[in-house]
């Protein structure tokens, strides 16, 4: 009981370490003037853009801007405001640095540095390298229970919980593809996948958490449970693509999530003889430790690794050591199933 008393209040302090939106940079006099002013001459010092430069009915000189770079740069979709914004936003801070100044955030984002038009490259990276991990896992999950393990005579897996982690596969496989594609280039339409994407992963993870820890494995029973939180996720992702993209709602949201599906985790840990129980309970101090790292908003060092990145790296580890339990799990199933038929 002590344990789990010491889970609900590190739940508690994470739904109050929530990051706070602060634009500090895009209220600054001296950078709203560089943009103002790159607007008007298409340039911030001796850097100018082509996609800037308007004739007198306000419309791009030689056509649309995208029409002037190689076709596998078209994707980058700056237009002369965002190009003004950025490189504003660099002699900004590097004015700043000198006057010994700490960096803020400009429109809501911490002042990245661009890679080839990505706009943050580590998280990009380290959000290829989930993707990655997730796919390994699953895969190996898959060769597991269906080309290892003995399976039925109607040639299904003997362990319960095959598809719903075919599920969570092939979700997490997508939240991590959104997270890229977000970071790679931050507009509406990516903004929204990345959310949603996740926000249903979580959704899920939480179903499949009370499924497995309460070892529910009747299908009318699992509809009954899952139901509610299904409806309850499905009205979340329409709020945020229809109604209002809430930042500060959909934190709160997904680490309510997050945060019961972990005390669900750990006190399944506590009271299952599980041999593998110990990978269980690093993942999920891991998991709380990284929660609260991602809640720890600091400037991205050098330009590049902030908060979110490092959080992004030490999902890593976790998804293989997790993708090691679900593995051990289906084996530990399907051996006490294997008995019971014998």
């Amino acid at each position: 009981m002590a344990l789990l008393r010491s889970f609900i209040l590190l739940a508690a302090i994470c739904s109050f370490l929530l990051p706070i939106a602060a634009s500090d940079g895009d209220t600054d006099p001296i950078y709203k003037g560089c943009v103002e002013q790159c607007e008007k001459s298409g340039c911030v010092g001796a850097r100018c853009f082509q996609h800037c430069k308007f004739s007198s009915d306000g419309k791009p000189i030689d056509g649309p801007w995208y029409m002037h770079e190689p076709l596998y740069l078209e994707w980058k979709q700056w237009d002369c405001r965002t190009d003004c914004r950025y490189h504003c936003m660099l002699v900004r801070e590097e004015e700043r640095t000198k006057l010994g100044e700490t960096p803020v955030k400009y429109h809501g984002k911490w002042p990245f540095r661009r890679i080839y038009g990505i706009q943050e490259p580590v998280a990009v990276a380290l959000s290829a390298l989930n993707l990655a991990m997730q796919f390994h896992g699953w895969v190996s999950f898959f060769i597991l229970v269906y080309y290892k393990l003995p399976l039925r005579p109607d040639k299904k897996a003997y362990y319960e919980y095959t598809g719903l982690w075919h599920i969570y596969g092939i979700l997490s496989m997508n939240a991590w593809l959104w997270s890229a594609v977000f970071h790679s280039r931050a507009v509406e339409l990516t903004e929204k996948l990345n959310y949603s994407s996740a926000v249903a992963l979580l959704g899920f993870s939480l179903i499949l958490a009370i499924l497995r820890a309460f070892n529910v494995r009747d299908e009318a029973t699992r509809v009954m449970v899952s139901a509610p939180l299904v409806a309850f996720v499905t009205t979340h992702i329409m709020y945020l693509n229809f109604y209002e993209l809430n930042y500060g709602l959909n934190m709160k949201v997904s680490m309510l999530m997050a945060v019961v599906q972990l005390l669900i985790w750990a006190f399944w840990a506590v009271v299952s003889s599980h041999p593998s129980r110990w990978k269980l309970w690093t993942v999920v101090v891991g998991g709380v430790l990284a929660m609260i790292l991602e809640t720890y908003d600091f400037p991205p060092y050098m330009g590049y690794v902030d908060a979110h990145a490092v959080w992004n790296a030490a999902n890593i580890p976790l998804t293989f050591l997790w993708w090691s339990y679900i593995r051990d799990d289906a084996e530990f199933r399907t051996s006490a199933l294997l008995k019971k038929v014998k």
